[in-house]
């Protein structure tokens, strides 16, 4: 049976956007959207079924439905994004994993971006950063609590997510970027580290065997698929004029 990757179009209001740690440069919309469908083409190509939502003109960062839940087999945890302008995002994507999975949320004052969460076998990595609060790391940790999670706090700095600064790459391999997380969070696994002058390129999305990565890190890449690494490379050149990286763009359940 394949794994779902719940997905959503590009917004036409793309370039208003949420930016925190870039300055706004003008994005092609029509080039957003190709290179989606060949994000989606890759996730298929990594043997998903993929399920698009439509695109929302009100919600400009919409297409990034990661951030809008945490998907474990036992349940789905819909967030309360960090950015206000994104809570509305987060209806549509509850409706549908609620097909396929129990639902809770985090309530206010937490506020959560999926973003920020990076599940580890039965630890689960959250990153404490703007756009997530120590009260709904809490909330977080009592849902999962009794579905055998623990729930760890990370210290990150310089970037929007935890995700921004680490991924798994491979079942006991995370990728990360040593400036922005200590690669001792997560000891008890090997841990690789970006090529000098690719900051951004701790984030790839493991699929089963292989991993979605953006074609803007060869250095990194090179070192993944020295590794062993199984790349599927997809040009997301918009998409991370917006902020937004590989993991950002689905929802795997």
């Amino acid at each position: 049976m394949s794994r779902l990757a719940l997905t959503r179009e590009v917004s036409p209001a793309i370039r208003r956007c949420e930016l925190v740690h870039l300055e706004r440069r003008p994005i092609d919309v029509e080039l957003a959207r190709a290179q989606h469908h060949a994000y989606e083409a890759a996730l298929r190509g990594a043997g998903c079924q993929v399920r698009t939502l439509p695109a929302e003109a009100s919600l400009p960062d919409s297409v990034f439905v990661e951030d809008t839940a945490v998907v474990l087999d036992e349940v789905a945890v819909i967030t309360r994004p960090g950015a206000e302008s994104r809570r509305p995002e987060t209806g549509a994507v509850a409706a549908i994993l609620g097909e396929y999975r129990p639902l809770t949320s985090i309530a206010a004052p937490g506020t959560m971006d999926g973003g920020d969460v990076l599940v580890i076998g039965r630890t689960v990595f959250v990153g404490a950063t703007d756009r997530t609060n120590r009260a709904a790391i809490d909330q977080l940790g009592a849902a999962l609590a009794p579905h055998g999670y623990r729930v760890e706090p990370v210290a990150v700095r310089g970037c929007l997510h935890l995700k921004s600064a680490a991924t798994l790459v491979a079942p006991d391999t995370v990728l990360c970027n040593p400036r922005w997380v200590a690669p001792a969070t997560f000891a008890g696994l090997r841990v690789l580290e970006v090529s000098d002058g690719e900051p951004g390129a701790a984030n790839g999305l493991l699929v089963g065997e292989r991993v979605i990565y953006p074609s803007s890190f060869p250095k990194t890449a090179a070192r993944l698929a020295a590794q062993g690494i199984d790349l599927l490379t997809v040009n997301v050149s918009e998409l991370q004029k917006a902020e937004g990286a590989v993991t950002c763009c689905s929802l795997l359940v």
